[in-house]
């Protein structure tokens, strides 16, 4: 049976209705496209037998298909009313930015600390909407890092989904994405996967703060457990683990830097009346504004 929320009194989070018409369009429409252009297996369902209520999720976050992934892979008891946060400051300005989010993923509207919503009113109204909806007994999608990797190496966590776990009392659903940045990577215009790439979704078993954890400490220990969850996968599967993507990253930064001083060098040779002085220093040792940083 699925898990129903104990109050009803946020509106459409709640509904049944709206939740009925969530779960048709991911099982007709949007889960039949990500499962047609990948190849999902999904571990660790049995995991999840014995979650009841509300619960946090929050999973490594590199590619536009992880939250279709989480949503098309878990138990339809345990996703009816599950919840995710989006952008304030962007999905949530227009009607039809707001529309496909709420119709899919059941969106929240999370304050990025700027700009206004649809109704004009400041973003920070928004502020402790996730821990009114834990309350209520809805489920929540959390992506810890805060934003997607473009590199598919797992950031720093920041400590907001561990400390609702905590203050709600509700137990943390560890979730590792593998594959899905090498499906379809984070940059922006990217299409969708071809040549149906392999992806797998592997829930781990639910983790609950230790006695005295604060949250800082338990957010480290649930990525610890993510990374663990991915690896364990990528070596059965002969994929990329956590170790080698932060690899590829630093060969990625060595590689771009050495293009970038042969470029000066090379300019520095045509125009030879142009001073090699501090200023064409300081030029070749920025970091281009593409590379990866610390989410």
């Amino acid at each position: 049976m699925p898990i129903k929320p104990k109050v009803k009194d946020r509106g459409r989070y709640t509904s049944d209705i709206n939740a009925i018409a969530r779960q048709a369009a991911n099982l007709l429409l949007l889960k039949p496209l990500v499962w047609r252009v990948t190849k999902v297996q999904v571990h660790g369902v049995e995991n999840l037998s014995g979650v009841d209520g509300a619960y946090v999720i929050t999973a490594n976050h590199s590619s536009h298909l992880d939250t279709p992934l989480i949503f098309g892979s878990l138990p339809r008891r345990l996703s009816k009313y599950l919840s995710t946060g989006a952008a304030a400051d962007y999905f949530f300005t227009t009607w039809w930015k707001a529309f496909t989010p709420v119709l899919f993923f059941n969106a929240f509207p999370v304050d990025r600390g700027k700009g206004r919503t649809r109704a004009g009113a400041p973003s920070h109204t928004h502020r402790g909407l996730a821990g009114s909806l834990l309350t209520d007994g809805i489920p929540l999608l959390i992506f810890a890092e805060g934003t997607r990797s473009r590199t598919g190496g797992m950031g720093t966590f920041k400590p907001g989904a561990a400390a609702l776990a905590i203050s709600r009392g509700v137990p943390v659903i560890p979730v590792a994405l593998v594959g899905a940045f090498s499906a379809m990577p984070s940059q922006e215009g990217q299409s969708l996967p071809k040549g149906r790439p392999p992806v797998h979704v592997v829930y781990g078993h639910p983790m609950e703060p230790a006695p005295g954890e604060i949250a800082h400490e338990f957010s480290e220990r649930i990525r610890r457990q993510i990374i663990t969850l991915h690896d364990q996968t990528a070596r059965a599967y002969g994929m990329p683990t956590q170790a080698d993507l932060a690899s590829e990253r630093a060969l990625g930064t060595t590689s771009d830097a050495a293009t970038s001083a042969a470029s000066d060098r090379s300019g520095h040779s045509q125009t030879p009346s142009i001073s090699a002085g501090p200023a064409a220093t300081d030029g070749s040792s920025k970091t281009p504004p593409d590379q990866p940083g610390p989410h």
